[in-house]
Order: structure tokens, then sequence, then C-alpha cells
């Protein structure tokens, strides 16, 4: 593992006043490495500034963070790694306010084992609130995936899926969901508080698919989904709430495998 943290190389601590550690104030992003170079690297910059923006946060300066992953991957040769950027708003008050030093930006690399090759979901009892400050922001306030996630392993899932406070399909702990619905690729739109995650926004591009609302009950039925995230690519759904789905991959699914896979690989920053 091999950190940096504003500006140093090796350093490993942070002020125990930052605003990320007493109220969560941050934004971070995570990125797959692959034999020690980051994928889709702009696109998750650039998700980066959007949440801080959200945030209310100083825009990240991003030649200064890809500086800094220069020298975080120096000799990063695995196979498979996780790139972790970390932003949050600096030392401040023991309240919401913020202090006047300015951010904290950490950078972190290290090796990154593979998911499994299909995924069990369970769907917790908590939704998503697709109208609060913070939807669709990658920030570290995480607290809720924690308690979710820990929900879904008690039940037999490897991830959680939440649904939203009108009823629908949202997302996962960390993943878009995607779902065969009469024949048709369909993810949850934006609108239901979902993140815009790279993965889903390339599959929808180069796999195609629509973007809906989806009853959370629906979800339940389906006979063929799949999750999407930076470091699980296309992940098919093997099993909902224990019901095993009839086919995991499904015809759908496998050509999405396929698709993501070669074009991913004949371009690391599309």
């Amino acid at each position: 593992m091999k950190v940096w943290v504003n500006g140093e190389l090796g350093r490993t601590e942070v002020s125990v006043f930052d605003h990320g550690i007493t109220v969560g104030d941050g934004v971070f992003e995570t990125i797959k490495l692959v034999r020690g170079v980051p994928f889709a690297l702009t696109r998750h910059l650039d998700r980066l500034a959007f949440s801080a923006r959200g945030m209310g946060l100083d825009e990240p300066d991003q030649d200064t963070i890809r500086a800094g992953i220069g020298e975080v991957l120096q000799g990063a040769d695995w196979e498979l790694g996780r790139l972790r950027i970390t932003y949050t708003g600096g030392i401040g008050p023991l309240g919401s306010d913020r202090g006047p030093d300015g951010p904290t930006t950490i950078i972190i690399a290290g090796k990154q084992k593979s998911f499994p090759a299909t995924a069990e979901v369970a769907v917790v009892p908590w939704p998503r609130n697709e109208r609060g400050p913070l939807s669709g922001l990658k920030t570290i306030s995480y607290g809720d995936n924690v308690i979710a996630l820990a929900h879904a392993k008690r039940h037999g899932g490897h991830e959680a899926i939440f649904g939203n406070l009108a009823g629908n399909l949202c997302e996962g702990t960390g993943s878009n969901v995607f779902v065969v619905r009469d024949g048709r690729l369909v993810t949850p739109s934006l609108s239901s508080g979902c993140l815009a995650g790279v993965t889903r926004a390339l599959v929808l591009e180069w796999v195609g698919g629509d973007e809906e609302d989806l009853p959370l009950e629906e979800f339940a039925a389906v006979d063929e989904a799949f999750l999407t995230s930076t470091t699980r690519d296309v992940q098919p759904i093997r099993a909902v709430d224990g019901r095993i789905l009839p086919a995991s991959p499904g015809p759908i699914t496998r050509k999405a495998m396929t698709i993501f896979a070669e074009r991913s690989a004949a371009d690391i920053d599309p």
C-alpha cells in the first residue's frame, strides 16, 4: 500500500481535527488499476470535481492530483489494483462550519482482489433519499452503506440494494444496478438518487440501454440483472433475496460483459 497526503509521499497521518474525520465532510473516488495504470482516470477526476462542487468544497487541483497519482504509482505493477482519492474540507472546528486552512487530499494505492464471478444481493429496508443534499454525490459519509452491507451479509448477500423514497430501485452500496426488462437493458435514472457511476455510463455508451424508473417490487422478480462498479466491471447477479435467477449471466449480461471487456482493454482512459 502506498500513500500520499497533501504532497507528501509516505505520509500516513492526518489531523484529528480534519473535517473528514469529525463530520464526514469530504468526497472521494475509487479507480481501478490495470497493471499499475488507472482506468478512466479523466472521468473519475471530473466526477471528483462534481462531487466537490456539490459539497461546496474548493475545486480540486487536477494537475496536483495527477502528479500525486504518478508518485504513488511509481513501481506499481499489480495485475489488478485500487486507487483511492479522498478530498476533505481540511482542518476545521468541532462542528459543521469549515476552517480556513483549505482541503486535505489523500491518495492511496494498493492491490485489489477480484470480485466473485457472480453476486448475490439483498434488498435492504432503508431507502435512499433522492431529494437529499448529498444525492448523486460520492461523499465519504458512508455510515448508511456500512449498515446496509452488514445487513445484506447477514441475509446471505454480497451486496445490498437500496430502493428510494418513491419506492423505485436505486443502487447498491458501491454499485449501480442493471436489469433486463421486457428484453431491454434498463438501469435507474439519475433522478432516482443513484450515483452517476463511471462503469454505468460506459455500459450505457458501449452496450446501450434505457434509464427509467423500476418499481422496487419488480426487482425481486427479474430474470436477468447485473451490477456495475469501478472494481467489479460487469458482475452478473445470481440471486436476489435468496431467489436464484434463471440465468447468471443471461444473454444480455454476457453481451455486456464481452463488450465492456473488449472496449476497456482497447482504451485505458475512455
